[in-house]
């Protein structure tokens, strides 16, 4: 619980700063892709690195994730701190949090063998939370 109200305290004291100056939420972020070999790609923002491949069967190394995963891992991540910061905000006592993301997709779409467009056809999320059961306290009359 302690840590959810570090989460409040800074979520508040940032919506206070932004609603007097929102520029201050305002900015670009930029990220660097570069192939290193073959499809094997190194991906740069900040002092961020991380890097993604493809499976052998499609001519990659297997050196890393697919850019699937991390786009999947991304959104699920997304997600699933937006809630612990709301629930943070709001005094909800989050026990634990989950966000599993499921994408449908045609690799047809990818290698031009079918009529689907690469990337995802449908991505759906199931949120998982436990929350902590709130101590009451009983008067007797």
């Amino acid at each position: 619980m302690e840590e959810q109200e570090l989460i409040k305290n800074k979520f508040i004291r940032t919506q206070k700063a932004l609603s007097l100056k929102p520029t201050l939420g305002l900015g670009t972020g930029v990220s660097v892709s570069r192939i290193t070999r073959g499809l094997s790609c190194e991906i740069r923002e900040g002092d961020y690195v991380y890097h993604t491949d493809m499976p052998s069967q499609v001519g990659g190394s297997e050196t890393g994730p697919t850019p699937g995963v991390l786009g999947r891992a991304a959104l699920g991540s997304c997600l699933a701190i937006g809630y612990m910061m709301w629930a943070s905000r709001m005094d909800v006592p989050i026990d634990s949090l989950e966000v599993h993301i499921s994408a449908s997709y045609d690799d047809g779409g990818l290698f031009d063998t079918s009529d689907s467009p690469p990337g995802y056809g449908v991505v759906e999320y199931l949120v998982k939370v436990k929350v902590q059961p709130v101590k009451r306290k009983w008067n007797r009359y």
